[in-house]
């Protein structure tokens, strides 16, 4: 087991990564200081592949299910949890237990964060996304139809358990999403990364723990180390929105049906990474480098019928505005960004149109 720890000014927490965690639940809570009362928040499709794997605490009831997917990441799902809640008579010493990806944390998360205005969660990420990004920081929220994470809080886990196990089954589109996420931090802050997904790169899609292990770690301690140093993102925080302007603009103007958010994430770094090249933070063949990774991962979704105009619209409303003024992050070669709060809408078009756009 390998014990990454998150120190932010709001909170101190584990972050736990090794095969079969998922099994010690109860002995981690403890760990964690965590109640063993409480409840586990899952999808149906998630727990019915993986519930064996999760051992509960004898104070935890049946598992409450909600659907997954971007557009069951809403308030009215929220809501639903907060009446399970409410009938399990949970109380503010309670722990809620995260059990599934990302959309799953983030629901939950953001209940947890509400509920009595604040009780314990615990993420237990069961997606590659989710464990190397997602389940660690805090962000909790859920979308509204005007775009994604509008409405969310800032809320630590108590604890985070990251078991590469659970992968073995995931689909191979779900599993790539998440490696496009992998390469987002090797061009934020690794280049070490980005080498060894393109060394090992068979043996990651085979899911040998072997090789998949250090990747989850290497992302985990990267991303522990930002939180640590900006939990609000109020400055160093904002580097792991690479690619995720126009990714999250992707999600938006397609409802969230059409992209796998790391699918919309991958267009969107290869944007940024035209943008990064544009204004000469980033060589052709560092960009160059970028997309053959991208691609070696498999095909992505068509863009070729979404109009860039109305990416921008969804950007206008994207949180990453501040005062009138957009933050973009843009790649300084590979291994490191700049934020940029003066791009136009005009450069943006023009990377919009060469990753595919109309």
């Amino acid at each position: 087991m390998v014990r990454i720890d998150v120190r932010s000014e709001r909170a101190r927490y584990p972050v736990l990564i090794g095969p079969g965690l998922a099994r010690r639940l109860p002995e981690l809570l403890t760990l964690a200081e965590a109640s063993q009362t409480g409840v586990v928040v899952s999808s149906p499709a998630i727990w019915n592949r993986h519930a064996r794997r999760l051992r509960r605490p004898a104070g935890f009831g049946p598992a409450a299910l909600v659907p997954d997917g971007e557009r069951a990441k809403t308030l009215a799902t929220a809501a639903r949890l907060y009446d399970e809640c409410v009938d399990r008579r949970l109380d503010r010493g309670a722990t809620l237990v995260a059990f599934g990806g990302g959309v799953i944390g983030d629901v939950a998360g953001f209940v947890a964060a509400t509920y009595l205005r604040g009780i314990a969660l615990v993420q237990v990420p069961t997606t590659l996304l989710a464990q190397v990004d997602s389940a660690i920081g805090g962000k909790v929220g859920v979308n509204l139809p005007a775009g994604k994470n509008l409405v969310g809080a800032f809320h630590p886990p108590r604890l985070v358990v990251c078991d590469p196990e659970l992968l073995g089954t995931l689909v191979r589109r779900e599993y790539r999403a998440g490696l496009y996420e992998v390469i987002k931090y090797g061009v934020i802050a690794s280049p070490a990364l980005l080498g060894r997904l393109e060394s090992d790169l068979d043996a990651i899609f085979d899911r040998d723990l072997a090789a998949l292990t250090p990747v989850i770690v290497e992302c985990c301690r990267i991303k522990a180390d930002v939180v640590s140093a900006d939990e609000r993102e109020s400055g160093r925080r904002r580097v792991l929105n690479f690619g995720h302007t126009v990714g999250h603009a992707l999600e938006a103007i397609t409802k969230y049906r059409r992209f796998r958010h790391g699918e919309a994430i991958a267009y969107g770094m290869l944007a940024a990474a035209q943008l990064s090249v544009a204004r000469g933070s980033m060589t052709g063949a560092e960009a160059g480098r970028l997309q053959k990774l991208i691609e070696r991962l498999g095909p992505l979704p068509a863009v070729a019928d979404l109009r860039s105009s109305d990416a921008l619209s969804a950007i206008r409303r994207d949180k990453k505005v501040v005062d009138g003024r957009l933050h973009f992050v843009l790649a300084r070669g590979l291994g490191a960004t700049a934020i940029a709060a003066d791009v136009t809408e005009r450069e943006l078009t023009t990377v919009m149109t060469q990753i595919g756009m109309t």
